[in-house]
């Protein structure tokens, strides 16, 4: 019975959803509805997402479901303006895939930096990397390496694929931040910084 009400609710989540007729992304941040309990859904590690233990095979479905994720301090929903059900992620919500370099517009507001790093993520939504969207680096104390992250939109991040993470330290560059001489990457005005300077051997073996 609580698969029949967790599918009756999923199906009631797409259906309000198809409601609205929204064109552009949803304004999940002006929606503040009830919470309706936890569904069984997971974001795995590797961006595959699961409902009652099966991966969701239809894309349109998962970039729906996407669009409407929230994260309130360690916790994630899928929200609809009638209702909010908690998920449970694994590690980040989403995965950067692709990596694109581009030139700035010499006439956008952003101009006055160099080139930008434009990524893709799993659900095909384009992120560039600067101010607004941030990448961090955690350490991996298993490996002893970093583990890179992009911010996509309120408080959400992607993982960065390992593949990508050798193209940033391909592209990264040494600064010095307060004081310290550190590596990093760069994308228009902004710098994000990978590691202190003298442990770019270890990044780059």
């Amino acid at each position: 019975m609580a698969k029949e009400g967790q599918t009756a609710g999923l199906d009631g989540m797409v259906g309000a959803l198809k409601k609205t007729g929204q064109k552009g992304p949803p304004p999940v941040h002006l929606w503040n509805p009830p919470y309706c309990g936890e569904i069984d859904m997971r974001i795995a590690a590797d961006g595959t997402w699961f409902y009652q233990k099966t991966p969701i095979g239809r894309a349109a479905l998962v970039k729906l479901f996407a669009s409407v994720l929230k994260r309130e301090g360690e916790r994630y929903f899928l929200v609809t303006p009638v209702e909010k059900c908690g998920i449970t992620v694994d590690e980040a919500p989403f995965l950067a895939v692709e990596l694109a370099l581009e030139q700035p517009d010499p006439t956008a507001e952003h101009r006055s930096g160099g080139r930008l790093l434009r990524f893709r993520t799993n659900v095909d939504d384009w992120v560039t990397a600067g101010p607004d969207h941030p990448l961090r680096f955690e350490p991996e104390p298993a490996t002893g390496g970093l583990k890179p992250f992009l911010h996509v939109r309120r408080d959400l991040w992607a993982k960065v694929t390992r593949a990508l993470f050798y193209d940033l330290v391909e592209l990264g560059e040494e600064r010095d931040v307060d004081g310290a001489r550190m590596f990093g990457v760069a994308s228009g005005s902004a710098f994000f910084a990978m590691a202190p300077a003298d442990s770019i051997a270890g990044l780059r073996d």
